[in-house]
């Protein structure tokens, strides 16, 4: 794409335009979603924090776990899972890796018997990115304890203002370790049974099935329903995706971090209160859903809307399908000479018709599963709280000296 055609365009339009094509450019799900999904998780939960200790476990748990699902399936997947387990693997079958496993089921490669046990080890190493993410939701508690003494969690949301509780800390303590522990045991037993399947796969037609499980849930599952196989292969496939010949992360491996990470959230929060229980509990299946499917769904529904106004017919293709931004070039010099007109001119047209079809969506997703859900997820914690609240009894301590009998303290328990 031309840079003297971007420098044509407004200042805010190409700044959108540019940050519509790194995000195209971008390996895999990495940095675009890294960005995205901070945006939608941290930034909120930042402006709507409760207090100092919040805004930081925060940060802390948003940061890190975002590196560890974005930035680490490129290092550990190609630069070094995929080097220590396709040593033996001839150069023919070592390319082969890089192929969606999907792919070389369908073609029936007579290498498949040495290839997809080395692509399940490799993908078994990579479970240490979804079990770091549960662990992280564990020791951001112990972060927490550390740091601002704090383990109950009506004091972290500022619900009020009570007393730390010594048990509580314990209590909060004790269970990060048992996460913490838990999830070191269940990334042993997924990187054992990694290297198991890569050293005896070749020759082991039950590791074969195994790995194929693995790799392409849905085509071993449901050879004959075609919606469940690319179903079931797309958002339940631990096989890495592949950009370029390299191991990027892929849409399975993400839900796999959904779905696990999701666990040691519950766990953690479970073990600091009811309340964060209950907001976690609100909270995480929408933002989820919305960390797997990012602003796809939204985008999908938007591009059938636009196509029915008849807005964007130079850009939105019959199935919906979009141009990236470097194709845009191209597109402007056709229209140019179908419509006598000047490129520039037809260019700017297509980068605003593109800003439109691609921003709105994604401004969207982070006011509404953002913005909405952070806020109206804390609302309905102090209105549980104040709720729970009303219903606890008052109790009214009085001198040991007291001659009032012991049956009159019935008449004090009243509703605040």
């Amino acid at each position: 794409m031309s840079v003297n055609l971007i420098n044509t365009l407004s200042q805010p339009l190409k700044s959108t335009i540019q940050f519509i094509a790194h995000q195209e450019r971008a390996s895999g799900l990495s940095t675009s979603r890294f960005i995205q999904d901070t945006g939608t998780c941290l930034v909120p939960k930042a402006v709507f924090s409760r207090s100092k200790a919040d805004l930081a476990e925060n940060a802390f748990l948003e940061l890190t776990q975002g590196a560890v699902i974005y930035f680490l399936p490129a290092i550990l997947g190609d630069k070094i899972a995929r080097k220590i387990f396709s040593k033996k693997l001839d150069d023919c079958a070592k390319n082969l890796v890089a192929t969606p496993a999907v792919e070389l089921i369908k073609q029936k490669n007579t290498a498949n018997a040495k290839v997809l046990p080395v692509k399940a080890a490799i993908a078994l190493s990579a479970m240490v990115i979804p079990i770091a993410a549960f662990a992280l939701s564990y020791f951001k508690n112990l972060f927490t304890l550390k740091v601002f003494k704090t383990g109950d969690f009506n004091n972290i949301a500022n619900l009020e203002n009570v007393k730390e509780d010594h048990a509580m800390h314990e209590k909060v303590r004790k269970g990060a370790y048992r996460g913490i522990f838990a999830s070191i045991a269940a990334y042993t037993a997924c990187l054992g049974s990694g290297i198991l399947i890569a050293k005896k796969g070749a020759n082991s037609k039950f590791l074969q099935n195994i790995s194929e499980l693995i790799l392409a849930p849905g085509s071993k599952l449901f050879k004959n329903n075609e919606k469940k196989r690319n179903f079931y292969n797309k958002y339940f496939s631990l096989d890495f995706a592949s950009d370029k010949g390299k191991l990027t992360l892929s849409k399975g491996q993400l839900t796999s971090c959904v779905l696990i990470g999701g666990l040691g959230y519950f766990g953690a929060s479970a073990d600091r209160g009811k309340q964060n229980f209950l907001e976690t509990l609100f909270r995480l299946p929408v933002i989820g859903f919305y960390v797997i499917t990012g602003s796809d769904l939204f985008e999908k529904g938007f591009k059938k809307m636009l196509t029915k106004m008849g807005k964007c017919k130079e850009l939105i293709g019959e199935n919906l399908e979009t141009p990236a931004v470097e194709k845009l070039e191209e597109i402007a010099k056709k229209l140019a000479v179908k419509n006598g007109t000047e490129i520039k001119t037809e260019f700017k047209k297509l980068a605003k018709q593109k800003a439109l079809v691609a921003g709105v969506p994604y401004v969207f997703s982070i006011g509404i599963m953002g913005f909405f859900v952070a806020g109206i997820s804390n609302l309905f914690t102090r209105y549980r709280h104040a709720k729970e609240a009303q219903k606890m009894p008052v109790r009214i301590n009085l001198p040991l000296s007291s001659k009032i009998q012991p049956n009159v303290f019935k008449d004090f328990s009243i509703m605040k």
